[in-house]
């Protein structure tokens, strides 16, 4: 026997927990900022590079996204152009305070709070399951934001956790942006984790279970029926969770055209109706249930717990 009953008792109340953050993805000890050329040359050439798969794609917006799976790490990847201005979305994602409000959007996310010292800005946030939980039953991590680079035709921005749940560690995220003709803005998200042994087999325990039949976006193949066959394993996982929070940043920048008491309830369903478009892969629960649940949530994020 591997593993003890007591480690496998842990494995099993956090996996999903494990398979969520997995999907959060926050920037971790090696920054994206060290590996990128900081500017809007290279976003504006892959928005070039890409004019064909964000015209013509499975997802009826101009969107693209990629996921990579190696021995020890997983990355996911959006390139989508927005339709709101450059000024609105570097207002939006250029700005800690507003980050809690697109990641409660989520299923998983049970609280955040943002909190600023005179050396970081930090963002406590509780993962837990898709009902209503205690806070107690879930599990908090802090991710570090910081503000890269804002100029007026760009700006970058990234979060990190050196740690996760069931060892998973160095987590990655990277969020940049540039304005296009006709109001619009190009974004890109990255996101990366790196995980060992035990990380590896909690997530073997979720797709040989509750995940074996979910799916992700990209398409494998087609069979003689003509209906699409979607990735599975890991990647389906990552490309999941990439969407979820996509359609949250979406839903987030949506909203703002609506007076501030409106935005919550705009925000939610926004965001539930468009995971339902790929409900295949993102349906989970009913409309009635995700909006009691959030709004629930939302009034205990007001606090500092």
């Amino acid at each position: 026997m591997l593993f003890s009953q007591p480690f496998k008792a842990r494995s099993l109340r956090w996996m999903p927990v494990f398979v969520l953050i997995c999907g959060v993805g926050f920037a971790g000890v090696r920054s994206f900022a060290a590996e990128s050329d900081m500017s809007d040359i290279p976003l504006r050439a892959k928005y070039m590079e890409l004019g064909k798969q964000l015209r013509n794609n499975q997802f009826q917006r101009a969107l693209y996204l990629s996921s990579v799976e190696s021995s020890h790490d997983l990355k996911g990847e959006i390139y989508a152009v927005v339709d709101y201005p450059f000024a609105t979305v570097n207002g939006a994602l250029n700005n800690p305070a507003h980050w809690c409000d697109v990641l409660i959007l989520h299923l998983n996310i049970k609280y955040c709070h943002a909190s600023s010292n005179k050396a970081d800005t930090v963002l406590t946030v509780n993962l837990g399951k898709k009902y209503n939980q205690p806070l107690a039953d879930a599990y908090r991590i802090e991710f570090n934001y910081r503000g890269v680079i804002t100029t007026p035709d760009y700006f970058a921005v990234e979060l990190n956790a050196e740690n996760g749940p069931l060892g998973t560690h160095d987590y990655r995220i990277w969020i940049e942006a540039t304005p296009l003709e006709e109001g619009r803005s190009f974004l890109h998200f990255t996101y990366a984790y790196a995980f060992g042994l035990t990380g590896r087999l909690a997530m073997q325990g979720y797709l040989a279970t509750i995940g074996r039949d979910k799916v992700g976006f990209t398409v494998t193949g087609k069979p003689p029926n003509g209906k699409p066959t979607y990735i599975q394993g890991v990647r389906g996982v990552v490309e999941r969770n990439t969407m979820r929070y996509y359609l949250a940043i979406d839903a987030y920048l949506a909203a703002l055209k609506y007076p501030p008491k409106d935005q919550l309830e705009k925000r939610l369903q926004q965001w539930f109706n468009s995971t339902e478009q790929y409900s295949i892969q993102l349906h989970e629960v009913e409309l009635d249930d995700y909006i009691k649940m959030k709004h629930d949530e939302y009034k205990r994020q007001q606090m500092i717990l």
